[in-house]
């Protein structure tokens, strides 16, 4: 029977940049989440901020580019299951400044820029499928139910 208890979603947001049928990619390390595996820039919210600056913020402090909130859509929502509940929300831009580095070195040992279709095999699974269904145009996809 399932808890008639509300739930109490935890909320990231992803960043898909793309130049030249690549997309960017960090290498997790030290995290305890994942590492040793490549994801997109990404973070949670933080209090008094909105979604939209919260990617822009996460951009800055793991990629080192600059973008401007208003210039980012929200492309795929995704509703996952890991060690908690998520909302998570991936956006995109083609408008960003900046060269992008590792921002957080004591967080990931790499960045690069990977074929769209053909993105490393340790790619993080919920972000691999969550891009996927961002390259179909489908906007909204459930991960770790089964």
């Amino acid at each position: 029977m399932k808890s008639k208890e509300r739930n109490t979603f935890r909320s990231a947001v992803y960043i898909i940049l793309i130049r030249d049928n690549r997309l960017l990619l960090l290498r997790r390390k030290n995290t305890g989440w994942k590492d040793g595996e490549y994801g997109l820039p990404a973070g949670h919210l933080e209090h008094d901020e909105t979604v939209k600056e919260a990617a822009a913020r996460e951009a800055k402090e793991e990629a080192t580019v600059d973008i401007n909130p208003n210039d980012l859509e929200l492309v795929h929502v995704q509703h996952r299951k890991a060690n908690f509940e998520y909302i998570d929300l991936y956006f995109t831009t083609t408008k960003w400044t900046g060269e992008e580095s590792i921002g957080e070195k004591d967080l990931a040992n790499d960045i690069g820029w990977f074929p769209t279709d053909s993105l490393p095999t340790n790619t993080i699974d919920y972000m691999r499928v969550a891009f996927e269904n961002y390259q179909k145009g489908v906007l909204f996809s459930e991960f770790g139910w089964n």
